[in-house]
Protein backbone atom coordinates (compact mmCIF):
# COMPACT_ATOMS: atom_id res chain seq x y z
CA UNK A 1 0.00 0.00 0.00
CA UNK A 2 1.48 3.38 -0.92
CA UNK A 3 2.45 5.76 1.52
CA UNK A 4 1.13 9.71 0.51
CA UNK A 5 3.25 12.37 2.48
CA UNK A 6 0.93 15.01 0.60
CA UNK A 7 -0.97 16.00 -2.29
CA UNK A 8 -0.66 17.83 -4.38
CA UNK A 9 3.26 18.28 -3.34
CA UNK A 10 4.02 21.84 -1.98
CA UNK A 11 7.35 23.37 -3.46
CA UNK A 12 9.96 24.01 -0.99
CA UNK A 13 9.57 26.64 1.31
CA UNK A 14 5.84 27.27 0.18
CA UNK A 15 3.95 26.15 3.45
CA UNK A 16 6.30 28.53 6.34
CA UNK A 17 5.48 27.97 9.89
CA UNK A 18 2.78 30.48 11.20
CA UNK A 19 3.90 33.18 13.36
CA UNK A 20 1.76 35.15 14.88
CA UNK A 21 2.56 38.75 16.74
CA UNK A 22 0.80 41.74 18.09
CA UNK A 23 -0.91 42.12 14.80
CA UNK A 24 -4.15 39.72 14.81
CA UNK A 25 -3.70 37.43 11.90
CA UNK A 26 -6.89 37.24 9.62
CA UNK A 27 -7.05 34.78 6.90
CA UNK A 28 -8.16 36.29 3.35
CA UNK A 29 -11.53 34.58 3.30
CA UNK A 30 -12.65 35.63 7.11
CA UNK A 31 -14.90 38.85 7.73
CA UNK A 32 -14.54 41.00 10.33
CA UNK A 33 -16.93 43.96 10.97
CA UNK A 34 -16.98 46.37 13.89
CA UNK A 35 -14.96 44.11 16.18
CA UNK A 36 -11.93 44.30 18.28
CA UNK A 37 -9.19 41.85 18.10
CA UNK A 38 -6.21 41.08 21.10
CA UNK A 39 -2.34 41.02 20.03
CA UNK A 40 -1.42 37.29 18.65
CA UNK A 41 -5.26 36.36 18.03
CA UNK A 42 -5.42 34.13 14.86
CA UNK A 43 -8.57 33.98 12.42
CA UNK A 44 -9.31 31.13 10.55
CA UNK A 45 -10.54 30.75 7.03
CA UNK A 46 -14.50 31.40 6.05
CA UNK A 47 -14.83 32.66 9.65
CA UNK A 48 -17.34 35.75 10.14
CA UNK A 49 -16.73 38.34 13.42
CA UNK A 50 -19.60 40.67 13.66
CA UNK A 51 -19.89 43.62 16.58
CA UNK A 52 -18.03 41.70 18.76
CA UNK A 53 -14.32 41.38 21.02
CA UNK A 54 -11.20 38.90 20.93
CA UNK A 55 -8.95 39.27 23.53
CA UNK A 56 -5.30 38.00 23.27
CA UNK A 57 -3.84 34.79 21.84
CA UNK A 58 -7.67 33.36 21.14
CA UNK A 59 -7.98 31.96 17.77
CA UNK A 60 -10.91 30.57 15.57
CA UNK A 61 -10.12 27.72 14.02
CA UNK A 62 -12.15 27.90 10.86
CA UNK A 63 -15.91 28.55 9.49
CA UNK A 64 -16.63 30.19 13.20
CA UNK A 65 -19.05 32.54 12.88
CA UNK A 66 -19.99 34.86 16.17
CA UNK A 67 -22.13 37.97 16.79
CA UNK A 68 -22.44 40.48 19.85
CA UNK A 69 -20.15 38.34 21.94
CA UNK A 70 -17.19 39.30 24.21
CA UNK A 71 -14.50 36.40 24.36
CA UNK A 72 -11.42 36.59 26.92
CA UNK A 73 -7.90 35.92 26.22
CA UNK A 74 -6.78 32.49 25.40
CA UNK A 75 -9.59 30.80 24.05
CA UNK A 76 -9.91 27.73 21.60
CA UNK A 77 -12.43 27.59 19.78
CA UNK A 78 -12.73 25.01 16.87
CA UNK A 79 -14.29 25.12 13.50
CA UNK A 80 -18.02 25.48 12.36
CA UNK A 81 -19.11 26.06 15.85
CA UNK A 82 -21.56 29.32 16.11
CA UNK A 83 -21.78 32.04 18.98
CA UNK A 84 -25.25 34.12 19.11
CA UNK A 85 -26.98 32.92 16.36
CA UNK A 86 -30.04 35.19 15.89
CA UNK A 87 -33.52 34.76 17.96
CA UNK A 88 -36.32 35.08 16.10
CA UNK A 89 -39.56 36.88 17.33
CA UNK A 90 -41.98 34.01 18.38
CA UNK A 91 -44.51 35.89 20.25
CA UNK A 92 -45.66 37.33 16.86
CA UNK A 93 -47.73 36.03 14.86
CA UNK A 94 -45.05 34.55 12.11
CA UNK A 95 -41.62 34.59 13.43
CA UNK A 96 -40.53 35.00 10.03
CA UNK A 97 -37.95 37.53 8.95
CA UNK A 98 -39.88 39.57 7.42
CA UNK A 99 -41.25 40.75 10.30
CA UNK A 100 -37.84 42.67 10.54
CA UNK A 101 -36.36 42.65 7.54
CA UNK A 102 -38.94 44.53 6.19
CA UNK A 103 -37.23 46.44 3.07
CA UNK A 104 -35.85 43.57 1.50
CA UNK A 105 -39.91 41.73 1.38
CA UNK A 106 -41.15 45.57 0.27
CA UNK A 107 -43.24 45.75 3.33
CA UNK A 108 -42.35 49.08 4.74
CA UNK A 109 -39.38 51.56 3.96
CA UNK A 110 -37.33 50.87 7.86
CA UNK A 111 -36.25 47.72 9.19
CA UNK A 112 -37.35 46.78 12.92
CA UNK A 113 -34.68 48.68 14.59
CA UNK A 114 -36.33 47.87 18.21
CA UNK A 115 -35.94 43.98 17.36
CA UNK A 116 -31.80 43.93 16.40
CA UNK A 117 -31.13 46.42 19.49
CA UNK A 118 -33.39 43.50 21.12
CA UNK A 119 -30.93 40.88 19.76
CA UNK A 120 -27.74 43.05 20.30
CA UNK A 121 -28.33 43.24 23.80
CA UNK A 122 -28.02 39.53 24.80
CA UNK A 123 -24.36 39.38 23.94
CA UNK A 124 -22.47 36.30 25.10
CA UNK A 125 -19.96 36.21 27.28
CA UNK A 126 -17.13 33.54 26.84
CA UNK A 127 -14.44 33.72 29.55
CA UNK A 128 -10.48 33.23 29.01
CA UNK A 129 -8.80 30.10 28.46
CA UNK A 130 -12.31 28.32 27.27
CA UNK A 131 -11.98 25.66 24.58
CA UNK A 132 -15.29 25.22 22.39
CA UNK A 133 -15.32 21.62 20.61
CA UNK A 134 -16.39 21.51 16.87
CA UNK A 135 -19.89 22.31 15.71
CA UNK A 136 -20.77 23.71 19.03
CA UNK A 137 -23.58 26.41 19.26
CA UNK A 138 -23.48 29.02 21.88
CA UNK A 139 -27.30 30.49 22.57
CA UNK A 140 -27.41 33.91 22.54
CA UNK A 141 -27.30 35.54 25.97
CA UNK A 142 -25.21 32.83 27.50
CA UNK A 143 -22.04 32.72 29.72
CA UNK A 144 -19.32 30.64 29.56
CA UNK A 145 -16.28 30.11 32.51
CA UNK A 146 -12.77 31.11 32.38
CA UNK A 147 -11.64 27.51 32.02
CA UNK A 148 -14.35 25.80 30.86
CA UNK A 149 -14.71 23.30 27.80
CA UNK A 150 -17.57 22.76 25.44
CA UNK A 151 -17.81 19.45 23.94
CA UNK A 152 -18.07 19.04 19.67
CA UNK A 153 -21.24 19.23 18.96
CA UNK A 154 -23.26 20.84 22.26
CA UNK A 155 -25.85 23.45 22.06
CA UNK A 156 -25.37 25.32 25.41
CA UNK A 157 -28.25 27.44 26.23
CA UNK A 158 -27.28 27.43 29.88
CA UNK A 159 -24.32 29.56 31.87
CA UNK A 160 -21.50 27.17 32.15
CA UNK A 161 -19.44 27.67 35.30
CA UNK A 162 -15.53 28.31 35.86
CA UNK A 163 -13.47 24.89 35.08
CA UNK A 164 -16.81 23.23 33.88
CA UNK A 165 -16.34 20.50 31.10
CA UNK A 166 -19.67 20.61 29.70
CA UNK A 167 -21.28 18.23 27.05
CA UNK A 168 -24.74 17.48 25.12
CA UNK A 169 -27.66 18.60 23.58
CA UNK A 170 -28.38 20.55 25.74
CA UNK A 171 -25.06 21.36 27.35
CA UNK A 172 -24.64 20.07 30.95
CA UNK A 173 -21.91 19.85 33.37
CA UNK A 174 -20.75 16.41 33.52
CA UNK A 175 -17.32 17.11 35.68
CA UNK A 176 -14.73 19.68 36.35
CA UNK A 177 -11.30 20.24 35.29
CA UNK A 178 -9.80 20.86 38.75
CA UNK A 179 -11.15 20.34 42.31
CA UNK A 180 -12.47 23.69 43.47
CA UNK A 181 -9.87 24.81 45.68
CA UNK A 182 -7.42 24.39 42.53
CA UNK A 183 -10.20 26.51 41.06
CA UNK A 184 -10.52 29.51 43.36
CA UNK A 185 -6.33 29.24 42.78
CA UNK A 186 -6.07 29.29 39.83
CA UNK A 187 -8.90 31.90 38.99
CA UNK A 188 -6.75 34.06 42.20
CA UNK A 189 -3.22 34.06 39.72
CA UNK A 190 -5.45 35.87 36.98
CA UNK A 191 -2.62 34.11 34.83
CA UNK A 192 -3.92 35.52 31.63
CA UNK A 193 -2.76 38.82 32.14
CA UNK A 194 0.09 38.57 32.73
CA UNK A 195 2.30 40.52 30.04
CA UNK A 196 3.99 39.13 27.24
CA UNK A 197 7.19 39.49 29.23
CA UNK A 198 5.96 37.70 32.04
CA UNK A 199 4.27 35.30 29.77
CA UNK A 200 8.07 34.27 28.03
CA UNK A 201 9.44 34.44 31.41
CA UNK A 202 6.98 31.98 33.55
CA UNK A 203 5.70 29.88 30.43
CA UNK A 204 7.12 26.61 31.46
CA UNK A 205 5.09 27.24 34.60
CA UNK A 206 2.05 27.39 32.36
CA UNK A 207 3.17 23.39 31.70
CA UNK A 208 2.99 22.21 35.91
CA UNK A 209 0.15 22.27 37.61
CA UNK A 210 1.35 21.96 40.95
CA UNK A 211 4.28 23.37 40.47
CA UNK A 212 2.49 26.25 39.05
CA UNK A 213 0.15 26.20 42.00
CA UNK A 214 3.15 26.78 44.44
CA UNK A 215 4.71 29.58 42.70
CA UNK A 216 1.37 31.37 42.05
CA UNK A 217 -1.41 30.15 43.85
CA UNK A 218 -1.51 32.42 46.62
CA UNK A 219 -0.55 35.74 44.27
CA UNK A 220 -2.70 37.69 42.50
CA UNK A 221 -1.20 38.93 39.20
CA UNK A 222 -0.46 42.51 38.30
CA UNK A 223 -2.71 44.06 35.73
CA UNK A 224 -5.76 42.39 36.34
CA UNK A 225 -9.25 42.56 34.43
CA UNK A 226 -12.23 40.49 34.82
CA UNK A 227 -13.32 38.16 32.68
CA UNK A 228 -15.75 39.55 29.36
CA UNK A 229 -19.11 40.14 30.48
CA UNK A 230 -22.30 41.73 28.34
CA UNK A 231 -22.84 45.17 29.39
Amino acid sequence: MPFIEEFPPAPPGSRPAKRLSETPHVHPTATIRRSELGGWTDIGPQCSVSESSIGDYSYLAGQVSMVWTDMGKFCSIAAQTRINPGNHPTWRVTQHHATYRRIQYGFDTVEDADFFRWRSDHRCAIGHDVWIGHGVTVIAGRKIGIGAVIGSGAVVTRDIPPYAIAVGVPARVVKFRFPPDVVEKLLATQWWDWDRATLEERFKDLLDLEGFLRKYGDTPAPHSAPAPTPE
